[in-house]
């Protein structure tokens, strides 16, 4: 076994592979073939012990430390593509959404789904909010539901606009805004508002019309940044637009890609963003891209943190 790298940084594309990275040299290290489908959505374990793929209708946890081309577990009771997977943070439990309409919780260790959350639309995405206790699904119906853990239900419901896919959520890290981005290349942006110990008051405080294609994937900086708060929208228009949620005024454009851009994760630090490339915040330049998939990438994942933390 080799020795683990401190940034695992993984991408899928439409060619059926999966690759690992060294993220500054940009040298692939390892490959996974994946013929089964399409991989949606790439998410790494809180303690860097697994990658998760979500496919067609299966999630795969392939384990990050061995050369094993196998998946480690196969979590398979969802019936159409999955679009959105993530972990809770001390990587217990894993959430996902699908395009079969349900939102899904997945207990780690029995491996078996313990909950399932019926939306009345394909979801396509689905974020945790800080609290650990609150998912928040998009549709593409342009229903955002918010489901409390706790009380296991649906405690809120939004349509920022009606029939308009909402494509990408992201959660501000310390619970105070959500952001939602859709096929017209809007996002809104609501502030948290904590009721009776829940965050399920939305208040609107802003509309921002990005671009002028898709927003494939919205997202906001992580805690390390600040001072600094940006939000990060990849589009549909082959940009990565960056945006100073102070305001919510254009900061950079980053300018580079030939295709979509299906994805993005910044840097533990919000030094970097990761897309195919890896750009400086700084300056929006891209550093170094990763050469190697030989259809467009449509996900990435980065965990450069210590272990545990999200990201």
């Amino acid at each position: 076994m080799s020795q683990q790298p401190s940034v695992i940084l993984a991408t899928a594309s439409y060619d059926h592979t999966i690759r690992f990275w060294e993220a500054k040299s940009g040298r692939c290290y390892r490959t996974i073939q994946y013929p089964d489908s399409q991989v949606n959505r790439l998410e790494i374990t809180p303690h860097k012990r697994y990658l998760a793929v979500a496919g067609n209708p299966s999630i795969r946890l392939f384990d990050v430390n061995s050369n094993t081309p196998q998946p480690v577990m196969s979590f398979d009771s969802h019936t159409n593509n999955v679009m959105a997977v993530g972990f809770q943070y001390d990587g217990n439990w894993m959430y996902s959404g699908s395009e079969d309409g349900t939102v899904r919780i997945w207990d780690l260790r029995a491996r078996g789904c313990q909950r399932e959350y019926e939306s009345r639309g394909a979801v396509n995405t689905v974020v945790l909010h800080p609290n650990q206790t609150e998912l928040i699904s998009g549709d593409q119906n342009g229903n955002i539901r918010v489901w409390d853990l706790t009380a296991n239900s649906c405690s809120c419901e939004l349509v920022p606009e009606v029939d308009t896919a909402v494509r990408s959520l992201t959660v501000m890290w310390d619970g105070s805004l959500v952001v939602a981005a859709n096929n017209n290349g809007t996002c809104y942006v609501w502030r948290l508002l904590r009721g009776s110990q829940t965050m399920t008051n939305f208040e609107p405080l802003h509309k921002l019309q990005a671009h002028n294609g898709y927003i494939l994937k919205c997202l906001l900086s992580p805690e390390f940044c600040e001072p600094h708060r940006y939000l990060a929208t990849a589009s549909s228009d082959h940009t990565v637009k960056i945006w100073n949620v102070e305001g919510f005024t254009l900061e950079k454009t980053l300018i580079g890609h030939q295709r979509w851009v299906w994805d993005c994760v910044f840097s533990v630090d919000g030094a970097y963003l990761i897309t195919a490339r890896l750009w400086s915040m700084s300056t929006g330049q891209d550093i170094r891209v990763y050469q190697g998939h030989h259809k467009a990438t449509t996900c990435c994942a980065l965990h450069d943190g210590a272990e545990g933390s999200p990201g």
